[in-house]
């Protein structure tokens, strides 16, 4: 035990670097995410993230947006523990038969408007899980898909930049209350 104390003294920690991307661009991705999102919905953006079965890499670039680094929700984005009180359904991994039924019903209690993103390459069609027996294949073959984020896993700016387009391509708007 004291062998390895001195050894922790001396090593320097095993820590990845600080993303490098510029901290205003990351500001001008998020802060417009935002604006469109209460053009489109009157309100900010509400994100519930559902993890299909993936591996969870997924999920850490997801979980990054929210950290002090990235903040999202400085800007109005925000996610919610409910599908009831969500915008945006971002799903990850493949679809297990075990969370099928559980994403069909996280799909229907979403009210509409509603999209469903399929983040990362296992969403989009199985990935590297595709033909496995557990597996049904990509989030499309249970729910619709509106958008399809690349990568394995994405960063968190292509998941701002896919939620971007998501908004501004889309035509549906809340109606007035």
């Amino acid at each position: 035990m004291r062998k390895l104390l001195f050894e922790s003294l001396i090593r320097p920690p095993l820590t990845e670097p600080r993303p490098d991307p510029d901290l205003s661009m990351i500001a001008d991705l998020a802060g417009r995410l935002g604006g469109v999102a209460r053009q489109k919905l009157g309100r900010s953006l509400s994100i519930r993230e559902i993890d299909a079965g993936s591996c969870n890499g997924c999920e850490l670039e997801i979980h990054a947006l929210g950290n002090a680094f990235y903040d999202i929700e400085r800007f109005g984005l925000r996610f919610v523990a409910s599908p009831r009180h969500a915008d945006v359904l971002l799903v990850t991994g493949p679809v297990t038969k075990n969370m099928r039924e559980a994403l069909e019903r996280t799909y229907n209690a979403t009210p509409a408007p509603k999209w469903v993103v399929a983040a990362g390459d296992c969403a989009a069609d199985g990935g590297c899980f595709a033909g496995s027996y557990a597996v049904l294949g990509g989030v499309s073959a249970v729910v619709p898909v509106d958008l399809h984020i690349p990568g394995c896993p994405p960063s968190p700016v292509m998941l701002l930049k896919g939620l971007i387009a998501l908004m501004e391509q889309s035509n549906r708007k809340v109606p007035s209350r």
